[in-house]
């Protein structure tokens, strides 16, 4: 994907790292054969800010300990480059740096979207040999995956884990920037019908990360706001109302009213949603708005 500038639509190096934070135990034990990668399964997830990273410089997209000890450097890319192979020598000498002899062996791996066809697997500078693991989404049969999902999802049949790591990666297997910000739409609307909120978080959490260089802010910032009412309101939420304790449930809206200001919510709408979510009166959620 090319990384060069930021739009405001973009997810903040913070931003990403919170939601890395929400996919690490997920992606444990997870196959990246369903892009075409055979490689052992994951691990662990790894922290992707290097050391002494360069201001104009983005940090790798993803960053995984494999079960056969290797580590895995992940970049998506919708265009090819020249300068791309720079990039991904830079990458592999900040994780010598930072692991040095832990790093045993290092994956290059690059998974290319729909807009790309074929890229060469080397690349030669004489002295040196950077061999890439390549995966091409333009493969996928992006209708038939979105089909199953919708069916199993309608059904009530729980995804598998391969499923799962297809639904983050469904929007980059369209060409085109406009099908894949439809298609973006398109997958969180569905991942909204996901009744295990675990897997509905990671879904969610993925697909803004891998795809964040082509969501606009709007769609982003109701990602971002599904992600947060689920993995903290909704748990003082349901603790509140089952438990009977008025202390967590005015806990939970104080998060929910926190989280909606942090997205530039108006006040209008985030009354509308303690209406919605916590049964208030619309002077009841006012006067909680006012005070808060």
């Amino acid at each position: 994907m090319d990384k060069k500038g930021k739009s405001k639509s973009d997810i903040t190096y913070h931003n990403k790292d919170v939601l890395s934070k929400v996919m690490a135990e997920n992606f444990k034990d997870k196959s990246l054969k369903v892009y075409g990668i055979d490689v052992p399964k994951i691990k662990q997830v790894l922290p992707t800010n290097l050391p002494e990273i360069q201001v104009n410089e983005m940090r790798i997209d993803n960053l995984f300990l494999l079960e056969d000890g290797s580590i895995a450097i992940i970049d998506y890319e919708s265009s090819l480059k020249w300068e791309n192979y720079l990039k991904y020598l830079n990458y592999v000498v900040r994780i010598l740096e930072r692991y040095k002899q832990e790093a045993k062996y290092i994956r290059m791996i690059v998974i290319y979207t729909a807009d790309v066809e074929q890229a060469e697997d080397e690349f030669h500078a004489g002295c040196l040999t950077l061999r890439l693991e390549q995966a091409y989404l333009r493969k996928v049969d992006s209708k038939s995956i979105r089909d199953v999902l919708e069916k199993k999802l309608e059904d009530g049949v729980p995804l598998s884990d391969d499923e799962l790591m297809q639904f983050i990666i469904l929007p980059l297997t369209y060409k085109g920037k406009e099908a894949k910000r439809v298609a973006v739409k398109d997958a969180v609307y569905l991942a909204k019908k996901i009744t295990d909120k675990k897997n509905q978080m990671f879904v969610l959490s993925g697909i803004l990360v891998f795809a964040d260089k082509i969501i606009d802010a709007r769609t982003a910032d109701q990602i971002k706001e599904v992600i947060r009412m689920t993995q903290v309101a909704q748990l003082l939420l349901e603790e509140g109302r089952d438990k009977g304790r008025e202390e967590e449930r005015t806990e939970g809206m104080k998060v929910l009213v926190d989280s909606l200001r942090a997205f530039a919510i108006p006040d209008e709408d985030i009354i509308g949603k303690l209406i919605e979510k916590y049964q208030l009166t619309k002077d009841e959620a006012d006067k909680f708005i006012k005070q808060n």
